[in-house]
């Protein structure tokens, strides 16, 4: 009878163990466009790697609340995290471009010389890491420190942890291009240039309106 209690703990231990790993597929591409090939990706908890096929294309065993890491000499870092509802993951690498990174990446087989080429001389803008981001909310929960994001699609509220209120809201301001109290929620984060958090004393410039604190969205139209 005891040996059928083990064996019957251990099969639940299995069957638990199995049940918290499950397999994230995904895609590398630079530039948005070009795919990624060669590209290890570790997963942090569950400790497997993987290479990234010539379509850019990975599949790797992860753990709940796993991290997915992705470094290579040519690129930015990325990290991302794995939840629940994480089954498939479209990353794209931001290159770090130089006359060095560019002979790496061709020699190491990242990119192909002529898509690499013409990507780095006619593409520079589609090179943002915002590019990684569904939409301008997921951005600034995913970057900003101290900034928290409310809700769900259609009806985002964005707070400043810090910021002091005196309005009946305590929602922060957004400044787009210049034009104060902008609404961002169609904003494509591949299009913005530049993002800067403002609180507390540095705000006053905006009145009663900025007591929340102030988002400074600069994007590449606007330039």
């Amino acid at each position: 009878m005891r040996s059928l209690f083990l064996v019957a703990c251990c099969l639940l231990f299995t069957s638990v163990s199995i049940a918290q790993t499950r397999v994230v597929h995904g895609v590398l591409t630079a530039f948005n466009k070009y795919p990624v090939a060669n590209i290890e990706v570790e997963a942090k908890k569950s400790k497997s790697t993987t290479i990234s096929d010539s379509l850019g294309n990975f599949s790797i065993v992860c753990e709940e609340k796993d991290q997915i890491k992705i470094k290579a000499e040519t690129f930015k870092t990325v990290s991302r995290k794995i939840d629940k509802h994480t089954d498939s993951l479209l990353i794209n690498l931001v290159f770090m471009d130089s006359k060095k990174n560019m002979d790496i990446a061709i020699g190491y087989g990242y990119m192909k010389k002529e898509d690499l080429t013409f990507a780095a001389e006619h593409m520079q803008q589609e090179n943002n890491e915002y590019c990684n981001f569904a939409n301008v909310y997921e951005l600034l929960k995913g970057r900003f420190p101290g900034v928290t994001v409310d809700g769900t699609s259609g009806s985002y509220r964005v707070f400043i942890r810090g910021a002091q209120s005196i309005n009946s809201s305590s929602e922060v301001l957004f400044v787009l291009d210049g034009s104060s109290g902008a609404n961002i929620d169609g904003l494509n984060p591949c299009n913005i240039k530049s993002i800067n958090v403002i609180k507390d004393g540095m705000a006053a410039m905006y009145g009663t309106r900025g007591s929340n604190g102030v988002i400074v969205i600069e994007t590449k139209r606007g330039n």
